[in-house]
């Protein structure tokens, strides 16, 4: 019974497999095609330029604080020196404090604006993945091999899209 069981399911297995359909998909390709990430990139860098010439100001003011320290006589008092001194150190904690900051928000803001764009792009390899009949489509990164079997869907996806 069990042997008649087996051999049913190593007969059928193979049947199930040829009726499937498998998509490819290179998203990268789809993603720098769009115009929309064009405009997301070009916000970011935005971003990036005002947070640039803010870290540089904090830069600037650091040295000058180092200049005014390493300008100090050997007469100044000690107390002076250490206040000096804590000030540096509390402008180098705020720089550092600054860099991590602003790299969460351009992270964040990247994240907010690329959100609609990859739940378009998603939706349209779902339609076109229901209307082709394909069973699975996986990213087609770097594939080895290739059957004659897989389709590339990443120019259906681009029309589904109104991507040239």
């Amino acid at each position: 019974m069990i042997k008649k069981l087996l051999l049913a399911i190593m007969i059928a297995l193979p049947m199930s497999v040829f009726g499937q359909k498998f998509g490819v998909i290179n998203t990268q390709e789809l993603m720098e095609s769009m115009p929309e990430i064009k405009t997301v990139n070009e916000q970011i860098q935005a971003a990036s330029k005002k947070y640039e010439d803010e870290f540089a100001k904090l830069q600037e003011e650091f040295s000058k604080k180092f200049d005014e320290f390493q300008k100090l006589e050997e007469s100044t008092p000690q107390t002076i020196k250490d206040r000096r001194m804590q000030e540096m150190q509390e402008l180098e904690n705020k720089i550092n404090q600054f860099r991590t900051t602003a790299s969460q928000d351009l992270s964040r803001q990247q994240q907010q604006l690329m959100a609609p764009i990859q739940e378009n792009v998603m939706k349209a390899i779902q339609s076109v993945g229901a209307e082709g009949g394909y069973t699975f489509i996986f990213e087609n990164v770097m594939p080895l091999y290739t059957g004659t079997d897989v389709t590339d869907i990443t120019s259906l996806v681009k029309t589904r899209l109104g991507v040239k």
